[in-house]
């Protein structure tokens, strides 16, 4: 649940801050102020860190096996919901990235999306089995080893998520957002490849 405060309040204060910036910048075109502080803009923007623009919630049932010494076995299985956030780390911005062209449009260098954060949701995650050999029952079971298990889930929903596109459209909705609130603003926005992408 904080996660998706935190994320509301950082999008929300990005459009705040965008929409701060192009009315600010349209003021100032408009009474003949040609002076356009990107250094300022770009300093607000890397405050709010990161645009968080997309979530999928995976759902996973993650085995593993471990060998006991001198014999048997031990497993586990999982039933996991693990969630990944992607979006733009805006602290990557540079001062020249966002550009006011005088023609009611802006050109932005969007940095590329990436992944900010993955988790397994705890409420809907449990243990659905776990044994040890009946034929070695003197083996203790290994504490760590549901540990393991879920580390393993967390890289599964990540290469899941990856591999189901979650950049692209993590990108693809960071630009749509940006272009529609400056759209509102009677602004086109242009979005260039990123220099350190």
């Amino acid at each position: 649940m904080q996660w998706k405060l935190a994320a509301g309040i950082s999008t929300a204060a990005f459009l705040i801050l965008l929409f701060l910036v192009v009315a600010s910048t349209a003021f100032q075109h408009a009474f003949g102020i040609r002076r356009f502080d990107s250094e300022a803009v770009v300093t607000q923007v890397k405050r709010l860190n990161q645009l968080v623009t997309v979530k999928y919630s995976i759902q996973r049932v993650v085995g593993l096996r471990e060998p006991k010494v001198p014999l048997g076995e031990e497993s586990i299985l999982l039933l996991v919901q693990g969630e990944a956030l992607a979006g733009v780390d805006l602290s990557r911005l540079r001062p020249d990235d966002i550009v006011y062209t005088g023609k009611q449009s802006v050109v932005i260098r969007l940095p590329a999306a990436k992944l900010l954060n993955v988790y397994l949701d705890e409420k809907q995650t449990k243990v659905w089995d776990h044994q040890i050999t009946w034929w070695t029952p003197w083996v203790p079971y290994d504490p760590d080893l549901e540990h393991k298990a879920r580390l393993e889930a967390l890289d599964e929903v990540r290469n899941v998520a990856l591999q189901m596109g979650i950049l692209d459209q993590a990108q693809t909705n960071a630009e749509t957002s940006i272009r529609d609130l400056l759209a509102a603003l009677q602004l086109s926005a242009t979005f260039k490849k990123h220099a350190l992408d």
